[in-house]
């Protein structure tokens, strides 16, 4: 069996652990150690944990001065001591958000195992898969013989290659053959064996990729996240579908109600719940399981603490409202809406919990199967509350109440009965002590999303200004805005996964080719957006509402969404790629300039001070989403990827 072979300190800065090196890009491992550490320190305290040790010995615990010792390639995800020796470059799947950073599964090992070996032979340093005698039977005996010849491995290579291959002579197997012939890649693709040519290619900079290779991986990995912000998107847009056909009043009170619940409460359970991103992914990655669960009981007690003062907001919707909406009875049924869903928002506060407990673990579908069922469940619930049973506007929020207190119900059971109750430690005591750490790290994230809802929600605020008719209008712009967000979003976090993936394994020209087919995709993205909503622009508008007036201004306007369609889809693609090579900063400063310095004056100045109304106020957006787009790419473009995959490196030896 080959042994790893040994590198200089220098060299092994290069060829490191990808998850490593991704993780001390993206989360303040100080904060998270502190946590971790305290709750060790407390846990020979707490019977629950005591009783959970001593059923299951096996469990990994690392004690509180164990933990001190703990660099980071032990944190990050890599292979076992029995593939690797060392640090090395890791190409497994890597996620895109500090929630998703775990220790990589067995399945997730072999992938990156596989994709090592596929992309050792696209550069002709292993065998074909199969042997050219086993290929030429096969295609004989089938007709396959132009697949082999099309086939990924032998793109790229020369023709002198392919030629000294085919002039190979082949004989029939004999019971002196190798018995090696038949295995995949000629039977040097060991996990051990590929782990020595992995290391080696890559010190040498023989790995390069292709565009086709690399717009497979994105789609792989952009497809299902489509699918499933598509899916929690819906849980809104069948509010708007439902209400927008009673009246134009109706549609502009549940955007205005929905609005302010987003900027009141979920926006903050969902800023708060961020800061799980960290600790519950830490705690599973030092392998101390039952901490995850800790931190998830934590989580739900402050975010219900914080439900109260969020309950009493919107108890008084009413009141708040009718001093801001010129339309009293818009701000009647909005503080009607608020009221209902007070009932909802302890469920809620739990979901957003909970997805962090099963993100953490790597059980990243959980929540697509919650929502491949609640989804289609709140339609039917519009259809019948609002409808059928004739209820109106108040069946709106019931309706989203009872979908929001089923979601973590379903979030539990795919715990229960399909995995992750390993990181269950039975209710416990110190679930109401140590929570400084957690607070500190929420309120950044609550920073930053509330930042990024404010700067789109203010726009349903103030055009609530200038008329009903506007406000109606603005929901159906706004809602479809969001929509066609759940396109290129999700692809810029599939680049941000590669990118990250690429630069930690010491790969930045790999890694650039992957953000040039993500600009090209998003390129195809922004113009599909464009050309849907201009080609439909006089019938879209009607499946929100039957108000002509609101279908008119809607179709009118609609244009001025089109027109920044590219630049959205490019922006989202600058984010993910800056994500991937640990310079998103920049892309948060480059957000606030472009949304607060530039985009809301000019709302505001052409929107009421040049009464254009709501063309202006729509103008501002598409100005600021012009300016993230060419500042960040423009940065992108001055940026050295060898030196970010450098920086890396000295980051994961440091760590």
């Amino acid at each position: 069996m080959s042994r790893p072979i040994q590198r200089p300190a220098r060299e092994h800065s290069v060829a490191r652990s990808l998850g490593a090196s991704y993780r001390s890009q993206h989360e303040p491992l100080s904060l998270a150690e502190e946590s971790i550490a305290r709750d060790l320190d407390d846990i020979d305290d707490d019977t629950a944990f005591r009783a959970e040790d001593e059923a299951q010995p096996s469990l990994s615990r690392t004690t509180s001065q164990d933990y001190a010792g703990l660099t980071q390639h032990s944190i990050a995800g890599r292979r076992p001591s029995y593939m690797a020796g060392g640090p090395r470059p890791f190409l497994g799947a890597q996620p895109a958000r500090q929630a998703d950073i775990v220790n990589p599964t067995e399945e997730e090992r072999e992938e990156a195992l596989d994709e090592e070996r596929s992309l050792l032979r696209d550069n002709n340093l292993l065998p074909p898969k199969r042997s050219r005698r086993r290929a030429s039977n096969s295609s004989a005996s089938s007709g396959r013989g132009l697949g082999k010849r099309l086939s990924h491995a032998s793109i790229g290579r020369r023709k002198s290659d392919r030629l000294d291959e085919e002039d190979t002579p082949s004989t029939d197997p004999t019971e002196t053959s190798a018995l090696l012939d038949d295995a995949p890649y000629g039977g040097e693709a060991s996990p051990d064996a590929v782990d020595v040519k992995w290391e080696e290619a890559v010190l040498s900079g023989q790995i390069k990729t292709t565009w086709q290779r690399e717009s497979k991986v994105l789609m792989k990995y952009s497809l299902p996240l489509m699918l499933t912000f598509i899916l929690q998107n819906s849980l809104t847009l069948t509010s708007i579908f439902t209400v927008g056909h009673i009246g134009k009043i109706e549609l502009g009170a549940v955007s205005l109600g929905s609005m302010t619940a987003n900027i009141t409460g979920y926006a903050i359970y969902h800023g708060l719940a961020t800061s799980l991103d960290t600790l519950c992914a830490q705690a599973y990655g030092s392998g101390n399981k039952k901490l995850v669960g800790l931190q998830l009981q934590r989580m739900v007690l402050f975010l219900w603490s914080i439900t109260v003062p969020i309950s009493v907001v919107w108890f008084f919707g009413s009141e708040i409202l009718s001093v801001i909406v010129p339309e009293k009875e818009t701000a009647r049924l909005a503080g009607m809406y608020l009221k209902v869903l007070i009932v909802g928002a302890p469920a809620y506060a739990c979901f957003e919990s909970g997805k962090r407990y099963v993100q953490a673990q790597g059980r990243f579908s959980a929540t697509m199967y919650v929502l491949l069922i609640c989804a289609p469940l709140n339609v039917f619930l519009h259809w019948l509350l609002v409808w059928k049973l004739e209820m109106g506007f108040i069946g709106c929020p019931i309706a989203v109440v009872i979908t929001e207190t089923l979601m973590p119900v379903l979030l539990v059971a795919y715990v229960r009965f399909f995995g992750g109750l390993e990181c269950w430690p039975g209710l416990s005591r110190s679930a109401l002590k140590n929570w400084g750490p957690m607070i500190r790290l929420a309120l950044p994230g609550l920073v930053m999303v509330m930042a990024e809802f404010l700067a789109f929600e203010i726009l349903t605020l103030s055009s609530s200004w200038i008329s009903a008719t506007h406000l109606a209008a603005n929901t159906v712009l706004q809602s479809l805005s969001v929509l066609t967000y759940q396109l290129p979003f999700p692809l810029s976090i599939a680049a941000s996964t590669r990118v990250a993936n690429l630069i930690g394994a010491g790969l930045p020209d790999a890694a650039k080719k992957t953000a040039s087919v993500t600009f090209t995709a998003g390129t195809v993205i922004g113009l599909f957006n464009a050309i849907m909503l201009l080609s439909l622009r006089n019938k879209i508008p009607g499946l929100f509402t039957s108000d002509p007036e609101v279908n008119d201004l809607a179709a009118r306007v609609l244009p001025v969404n089109a027109a920044f369609q590219l630049f959205d889809s490019l922006a989202a693609c600058c984010n993910g790629v800056l994500r991937g090579l640990g310079k998103q900063e920049f892309g948060g400063y480059a957000s606030l300039f472009a949304y607060y310095a530039i985009g809301l004056p000019i709302s505001f100045g052409t929107g009421f001070g040049l009464h254009w109304d709501l063309y202006g106020l729509w103008a501002g957006p598409a100005i600021g989403l012009a300016m993230v787009c060419l500042l960040e790419s423009f940065y992108i473009r001055r940026t050295s990827w060898e030196k970010a995959s450098e920086e890396a490196a000295r980051r994961n030896e440091v760590g």
